[in-house]
């Protein structure tokens, strides 16, 4: 989610009041939240943990000694490691710069649809809709309007009936519903339940690109870094049914700003879409179908 304005934002925006603390707070609460209910399910045997975190540490000692890290260096890494903290913005510093190569492990055996990082603005139980729908949206909301659209099958080219496809977005300012004030609690957030093909028609609008939020601990590390903080336009979705695995994903517009260099590495080729003009003249249509897994 974007708390600094893009620059062509008017400057009287409501949504200019998000800030990095504000969604860093909410992010870390829901992760909390989906932590503590699926507690039963992260218990780690014990000499796993001892190899994850001893060659953690044998790398970082490493990367000290090779560049003579000076106690300067150390006491600013130990101040901004416990500001990210009291920023609530460690779900945003593991999503952005973790998140894509743990989503590349867990996915490389899927012979289905492409996945790639879920983010720290997912929320679940999105209203239910019908397979052809409308995600919800405020009257005047701004941006190209999108129809997206596709089938759901197994990867033995099984239609999966009522499959379930969950979509959220940013709007036309870069701001996502729940993490910024102002905007209606589902705005741009819904559940499409697929019809007995498997098919899915969702009319929305086209996301903007955004920063992630600059005025925090992360925007900090950027800023210190000389990095971007930019990500590509992208729609989010979660895709499921039963017996088959989930595949968590975003998908992108092809020759849009950042798709190139997203800063959360997260772009593949696979997910990059190419909308046509409506027949209509009234914005885009695209069709983009998802294969699953069997569990």
């Amino acid at each position: 989610m974007s708390t600094d304005q893009p620059a062509e934002q008017p400057a009287d925006q409501p949504a200019e009041q998000a800030t990095a603390a504000a969604s860093g707070a909410a992010a870390t609460e829901r992760f909390r939240t989906h932590a503590k209910q699926n507690s039963g399910t992260t218990d780690t045997d014990t000499r796993r943990v001892d190899t994850l975190v001893s060659e953690l540490l044998a790398a970082t000692h490493a990367v000290i000694r090779r560049h003579q890290v000076t106690y300067a260096e150390y006491d600013a890494l130990k101040a901004w490691l416990i500001q990210v903290g009291q920023d609530g913005e460690w779900p945003l510093f593991l999503d952005v710069w973790i998140e894509h190569v743990v989503e590349e492990v867990a996915g490389e055996s899927r012979e289905g649809s492409k996945g790639t990082i879920e983010g720290p603005y997912y929320v679940p139980d999105a209203p239910r809709l019908p397979a052809d729908a409308t995600l919800p949206m405020r009257d005047d909301e701004e941006g190209t309007p999108l129809l997206f659209q596709g089938q759901v099958t197994s990867v033995d080219g099984t239609a999966l009936a009522g499959a379930t496809v969950e979509m959220w977005h940013a709007d036309n300012d870069g701001y996502y519903a729940q993490f910024a004030p102002g905007l209606p609690e589902w705005n741009l957030r819904g559940t499409v339940i697929a019809d007995d093909q498997g098919n899915f028609r969702i009319h929305t609008i086209e996301p903007a690109p955004y920063r992630i939020p600059t005025d925090g601990s992360c925007g900090r590390l950027i800023a210190a870094a000389g990095w971007h903080a930019w990500r590509p336009a992208h729609l989010h979705l979660k895709v499921s049914a039963p017996g088959h695995q989930r595949v968590t994903t975003q998908l992108y517009f092809k020759g849009g700003s950042h798709v190139q260099d997203d800063i959360a590495s997260a772009v593949k080729p696979e997910l990059i879409l190419d909308p046509a003009p409506a027949a209509d003249g009234n914005g885009r249509d695209v069709t983009y179908d998802f294969v699953l897994d069997k569990a």
